[in-house]
């Protein structure tokens, strides 16, 4: 069989399409979004060889139109959880065997399936099925996806390449063997593509999984999953199933060969499931690999000398865009009071210039929460916000849902800088501001440390160096991705691997080498040419 040292193209991120008037791909996506309107889907499970129809119908609908029905996915249980582990245990071993290359092969396929006759398709299920707009879904669905595919498999041959040193007489090499036993990704709404990149990445090296996704992401979910059949993903590898969360842990939480999770979602949700792990420990055959990132309540810290404008725009943009449903939206701003007044003039310039409403209309910059569990949650917080008399809104807090789930981006300012809304994660279009004396900067500093358990992302503006490297020292554990003059979200796989640690996550990196070490097991081998045959060394020979 022939043999090579493989070079894997040299990956660049993926080019971001404007969408302006009278642009090709502006004309490509509306017609692929009306394409997708005038069809209902009938979306199956996808385990082993099989398309499962289980009969137990769900409506997909468009968060921000949801009378109308996009299609129904069947909804699975506890046994086709079983099924879906067996078809991954059976495509083990010819997974894990077939040559890495032609692994390489199959995603780097996927990401020019998606780069070309894909892109609209998923950008506009997306759009649809998660109420993104056009740029959103195409930093989303389409770039991201695609940077992550071509990114992870430069990675992996970097990590293969990875071999130790060698003495004389003695060849050392070292292994990076799949985890032994199957995987599971359990993906959120927020992202398409979370959803591909974590039972990707996983399979990719060698692993083979079981994907859960997010029921209000199972319409983008369907096409990756035929993106990957197409690219020659074989039988087995991933296996999508839609069932509950507590179905889907209790029957791979308990399984002998469950060997590790890839999550994004709920602190909370993440941390029953390590408890659920720990206590199950003894019946595995390994001890599982627990990679998550989780939540945030990402901050903006601005220090007197910055640019009132610029840190206008970062309000703006990083905490209402995709309606605040990023884990790196900003969700609490410090402001000093020197600036309050310029800052807030601007944003309230901004704020009024939005528009809201569905994905369809590219003029909308602000759509609809994904679901009705979701707005009734943040209007929850808006409603307790209004109750507090050290709360003041100064924009927004009037929501709709009798056609769709919109919420008007909000602003709330509070002279409680531990006020509900400054600590807890709202995962919505709500922003509080905390006006601080803009000479007890490095106080604030401290209090943005310690407000939040979550430690994702954050950001400072500054015009003045030594704020900002005090900044930097002094919330070196308070956000894994650090900004400085910009907004505390938009990270470029590759360029700013993605990853919060507290209770934001196990900081494990997407869009890094150091993410897809974690779903390999090393083993170290060891040649002697020739080997010694007398056990006597030469100290033991007399004076």
């Amino acid at each position: 069989m022939p043999k090579g040292f493989f070079h894997v193209p040299i990956p660049k991120n993926e080019p971001v399409l404007s969408y302006a008037p009278g642009s090709k791909e502006r004309q490509l996506l509306k017609k692929a979004l009306a394409d997708a309107r005038a069809q209902e889907l009938d979306i199956p499970m996808y385990i082993g060889a099989e398309e499962v129809r289980s009969g137990n119908k769900k409506k997909l609908s468009p968060p921000h139109d949801h009378k109308h029905v996009l299609g129904y996915f069947h909804e699975g249980d506890k046994s086709h959880v079983e099924q879906a582990i067996q078809a991954a245990l059976n495509a083990k071993e010819l997974w894990a065997n077939l040559g890495w290359e032609h692994r390489a092969s199959i995603f780097l396929k996927a990401a020019d399936l998606l780069a070309g006759p894909y892109r609209y398709k998923v950008n506009a299920a997306t759009m649809l099925g998660q109420s993104k707009n056009a740029f959103q879904a195409e930093i989303d669905s389409a770039c991201e996806l695609i940077d992550f595919l071509r990114f992870n498999v430069y990675f992996m041959s970097q990590i293969y390449s990875e071999q130790p040193e060698s003495s004389p007489g003695v060849w050392n090499r070292m292994e990076y063997r799949p985890l032994e036993g199957f995987t599971f990704a359990l993906t959120p709404f927020n992202f398409s593509a979370i959803a591909g990149n974590l039972p990707s990445c996983m399979a990719l090296m060698g692993n083979t999984v079981v994907w859960k996704p997010a029921n209000t992401q199972v319409y983008a979910a369907n096409v990756i999953m035929q993106v990957f059949r197409e690219a020659g993903l074989p039988d087995g590898v991933i296996n999508l199933v839609y069932v509950s969360g507590p179905d889907a842990g209790e029957v791979i939480f308990n399984h002998r060969d469950f060997a590790g999770i890839h999550f994004t979602g709920s602190t909370g949700v993440f941390q029953n499931m390590w408890k659920t792990i720990g206590a199950n420990i003894h019946k595995y055959k390994s001890y599982p690999r627990i990679v998550g990132e989780t939540g945030g309540k990402d901050f903006i810290m601005v220090h007197k000398s910055a640019n009132a404008k610029e840190v206008a725009t970062a309000i703006s943009r990083g905490a209402f865009e995709y309606q605040g449903q990023k884990c790196s939206a900003a969700s609490r701003a410090y402001i000093p009071s020197n600036l309050w007044d310029e800052v807030k003039k601007y944003v309230l310039e901004d704020l009024n210039s939005f528009k809201m409403g569905p994905v369809e209309d590219f003029g909308n910059f602000i759509n609809a929460v994904i679901d009705e569990k979701a707005f009734n949650s943040i209007t929850g917080y808006i409603e307790k916000a209004k109750e507090n008399p050290m709360n003041e809104i100064i924009a927004g807090g009037k929501y709709d849902k009798s056609k769709g789930y919109f919420i008007e981006p909000t602003i709330i300012v509070s002279k409680d800088p531990s006020s509900v809304t400054m600590c807890e994660e709202i995962f919505g279009p709500v922003l509080t501001v905390y006006v601080y004396h803009s000479e007890n900067f490095e106080q604030t500093l401290e209090l943005v440390d310690q407000t939040s358990p979550y430690a994702l992302t954050g950001s400072i503006f500054s015009k003045d160096r030594y704020a900002v490297e005090l900044a930097t020292k002094k919330l070196t554990n308070s956000a894994g991705n650090f900004y400085i003059n910009d907004k505390p979200t938009g990270a470029v796989v590759g360029q700013q691997p993605f990853g919060g640690a507290r209770g934001s996550g196990t900081n494990d990196k997407a869009g890094a080498k150091v993410n897809l070490l974690r779903w390999v097991s090393l083993r170290t081998i060891k040649e002697t040419f020739v080997p010694p045959v007398d056990y006597r060394y030469p100290f033991l020979e007399k004076d």
